[in-house]
Parts: C-alpha cells; structure tokens; sequence
C-alpha cells in the first residue's frame, strides 16, 4: 500500500508490523521453560452416572518465570477442556481439575494433553503434548438388587476342575461333623457313624458355590436405541448381583462373546468391560445359541432378550430345564407370553427402574407388566 500511494507512513507500519511478528517468533523459540505436568483420571473406569474427574498439577521447575500458559486437554463427545495458566515464579505450581460426562456407557479417550506459549500479541506459538492420551472406560449402570437372580443351584465342586482327594478312601471331603436337620443323608458317612454312635457327615474341601449364567441378546431386530440400553444395564445388573454373593458369573451374548465361568476381579472386569461397549449385532441366532447352551447345567440362566418369537421362546423354555431356574428380562414393551418352565418373568419399561421391576417380580409362570 506504501508503494501504490506513495505514503512514506504505511511504509514504516508496514516494517513494524514485520518486525513484531519476526521478533514474537524470537520470543517463543528462546523460551527456556521447564514444566512439571501431571494428569490424573480418578478413577479410570466408572458407573454410568458416577463421577470422574481430571486433575491437573503444572509446576515450574525454570529459575524463570513462565509465560501464560494455555492448557488444551480433547475429551471425545465434548469441546474438550481449555484451561489458562497464570504465570509462575521459581518452583511455583497451580492446580485445576475438570469433570468428564458419564452420563452414557463406552469408552472416553482423553487427550493427549497439550501446552501451548504464545507471545503477548498472539503472533507467534509453541505447542507440546505433555501428557498422552488415556481412555475412561463408563460401565452400563448397575442396579443393586435386593432379591436372588433363581435359585442358582449350589455345586461343591463348582469352582474346581480336579478335587482332592484327601481320605485313604478317595473321597472329597477334609473333616467330619454331627449331622444337622436338614444336611442330606447321602453325605453321611456310615463307618464313623458306626463308630462314635452318632450320625457323622462328611464336609467338602471346597465351598458350596453358586453359578450365574446371564445371556444378553444383542440382535438389532430385537431393539431399539432405548431398549437395548435397558437391557445391557439390566445384564450389568444381573452379574454384579451375582458376583456380589460370590457365584461363578458367566455372560454370554449373541454376538458369540462367551466369558466363562469364574468369580474373580479379574473376570468381572473384563465382563463389565465387555458391556461398556456391547452393541447390537446384525447376525446370530437365539435358537442355535439355547441348543448348546441346554448340554450345559446347573445354577441360574437369566436371559434377557428384546422382541422374540414364539419359537425362541419355547426353545428358552427346553434349555431352562437343565438349569435350577431360569428366568426371563424383557424389554419388550408389548405384553410377552412365555411358555411354562420359566422361574421368573420380568418385563421392564422405560418408566420405572430395573430394580423396581425386578424386586417386585415373584416366582411365577406369566409374565408380569413393570
């Protein structure tokens, strides 16, 4: 603009600006900063609903006084957190933290973290990642539920693949008692019996334990948006349930995820990890799956499902017979009619809680509007 008016004055504004800008980039390339970034997710994995925070810790290890400092941490799902600095003298720190949105399931990445120092005229800029990038895993939400999920039959040897065998005899057991009313007579054992003239009987090595076997139908033809969400924290519910009175947990999907049975931190975990980002599936078969799973046996099947058939249903009711109760969730809005053999029938709404409809459910052969 200079040369095209030939004014003497833009020439100047114009090599002052040029100036500002070549001594700004200066600045911030001669920026001595020594920083102390710490960032920590409490906890790394949550409830739905829970809370989980972001604390951040910046500390100024230089002899310098930092710069204003812009802290840029990118949440998934949101805008992320922009904080600010102020500056700080020798061996100074500032602390801030931030709140993560767990209103819904799955998994959350954070970061990574950056720190950016820009000069006093927004010219010029660095930019460093401080801390990397982590993940917030959002378990579905849990009901505590306050009735048994069935009977769950009890399996002295539930949770051992080779029992001991401790007695010259070959038998399971490591001591003997009195008999109590109600123990069953084919615990007894007759040459003690015989011995100390009193009804001895023979007490296992291994804890009575529990099985709980939840079966998650995952096919989008069954749900919707809504339902299925239901119906993952309802199986969510039902593993915690029985983890918490110690059982062999099992959760099995349509999609053909099998957990197994077992009963430790380790294997609830991954199961929760598993639900946290289930989602439905295009292919599988409810049938096919209840045929394999009836040569199994022993404790409570719980099986939630979304719409259904009448076939799949009878096909339910043949593969709950091998089981000491089976029960069915429903997330089915329409009323369900289910074939006889079922323990427990709970049909859920998106009006009242899982637990409500759970706990208010008995033993019965019909199904009962939640």
């Amino acid at each position: 603009m200079g040369r095209a008016f030939g004014i003497l004055e833009l020439f100047v504004i114009g090599v002052g600006m040029l100036a500002l800008a070549v001594g700004a980039w200066i600045y911030v390339r001669l920026l001595q900063l020594r920083l102390e970034v710490v960032r920590e997710v409490t906890p790394l994995r949550v409830h739905a609903g829970a809370a989980a925070r972001v604390e951040l810790r910046v500390g100024n290890l230089a002899r310098a006084r930092t710069p204003l400092l812009e802290l840029t941490d990118p949440v998934a799902g949101t805008r992320g957190a922009r904080l600010n600095v102020a500056p700080l003298p020798r061996a100074a720190s500032a602390r801030a933290a931030y709140r993560l949105p767990t209103d819904q399931r799955g998994l959350i990445s954070i970061g990574p973290l950056a720190v950016k120092v820009q000069d006093a005229f927004g010219l010029a800029a660095i930019q460093a990642v401080a801390a990397p990038r982590v993940e917030l895993t959002v378990y579905p939400h849990v009901d505590e539920l306050t009735t048994r999920p069935g009977a769950g039959n009890r399996d002295p040897h539930a949770g051992a693949d080779h029992p001991n065998a401790l007695s010259r005899e070959g038998e399971d057991f490591y001591a003997l008692r009195s008999y109590v009313q109600g123990d069953d007579l084919r615990r007894v054992h007759w040459p003690s019996t015989a011995r100390h003239d009193d009804l001895m009987v023979r007490q296992d090595e291994l804890p009575w334990q529990g099985r709980t076997t939840v079966l998650l139908d995952t096919r989008a033809a069954g749900f919707n948006d809504e339902t299925f969400e239901a119906a993952v924290s309802a199986a969510a519910s039902l593993v915690m349930s029985g983890w918490h009175r110690r059982d062999l947990v099992r959760l099995i999907t349509t999609d053909g995820t099998d957990s197994g049975a077992a009963g430790g931190q380790a294997h609830i975990d991954a199961t929760m990890e598993h639900l946290a980002v289930v989602d439905t599936t295009v292919g599988g078969s409810l049938v096919a799956l209840l045929a394999a799973l009836g040569r199994a046996s022993g404790g409570a099947l719980i099986v939630v499902l979304g719409r259904t058939t009448t076939g799949e249903l009878e096909a339910l009711a043949r593969a709950g017979r091998r089981f000491g109760s089976c029960t069915v969730v429903s997330t089915d809005p329409n009323p369900v009619t289910v074939p006889p053999g079922l323990s427990r029938v709970v049909q859920t709404t998106s009006g009242r809680s899982f637990k409500d409809a759970w706990d208010s459910s008995g033993d019965h052969r019909r199904a009962v509007p939640a």
